[in-house]
């Protein structure tokens, strides 16, 4: 006779489950500062530790920069100022030269006007006619034409010279002064005292202070 296997209920088996106790996840012998968050923070501290010094290079980095900037700045404007003063100078320079070339190309043509009037003094001098006469009077009808237009001559040249600012200086009676003077010959004078001009054998000729020509005189002794 067969025997027939015994029916299961259709429910599984329930297997106990032993409870057991949930171990401490740290361990006794682990240091805190071998923990996870004891590495994380001090990995964070050198981070910001880094930040600063960063920082503080950038900072050095910037201040040397501003320094080297104002130095450059305080040599440039150094430099410039220099220039500025040196073409002031230049410029000044110039113009005074400038004003010195007109001033000695109008003595130039002022001491060629000085020459054609001794010549024309001596032409009065041989026909007898007073120089301040003909330089100051009135001038006559009755003179031959040629004498009427040395004349004439006579005063316009004297007229150019004064618009030139160029005048002549009398010398007669005037105590002998190297700088306007030049002394041909020196003799006795009664009733004169020595280094006087008794004489003007050549009228001299000055624009302001400038002489242009020394007076030819003869001086008492």
């Amino acid at each position: 006779m067969i025997e027939e296997p015994e029916q299961t209920t259709g429910e599984p088996e329930v297997e106990e489950v032993v409870d057991a106790e949930v171990a401490s996840t740290t361990d006794p012998a682990t240091k805190p500062e071998d923990s996870p968050g004891a590495q994380a923070t001090g990995e964070g501290e050198e981070t910001d530790g880094a930040d600063e010094a960063a920082g503080s290079n950038v900072e050095q980095d910037l201040n040397a920069l501003v320094e080297e900037a104002r130095s450059q700045r305080d040599e440039y404007l150094q430099v410039a100022q220099r220039t500025k003063a040196d073409f002031d100078n230049y410029r000044k320079r110039m113009a005074a030269e400038s004003q010195a070339q007109v001033e000695r190309g109008r003595l130039e043509v002022a001491a060629g006007l000085i020459e054609a009037i001794d010549n024309i003094e001596r032409v009065l001098d041989a026909a007898g006619i007073d120089r301040a006469s003909a330089l100051e009077g009135e001038l006559s009808s009755e003179a031959p034409i040629t004498e009427q237009g040395v004349i004439v001559s006579y005063r316009d040249l004297h007229r150019v010279l004064r618009r030139a600012g160029v005048e002549p200086f009398d010398s007669k009676g005037e105590s002998f002064d190297p700088n306007l003077h030049e002394a041909l010959q020196a003799m006795p004078a009664e009733g004169v005292e020595a280094g006087i001009v008794i004489e003007e054998m050549q009228k001299g000729y000055r624009a302001g202070e400038n002489v242009i020509r020394h007076a030819r005189v003869v001086v008492s002794q």
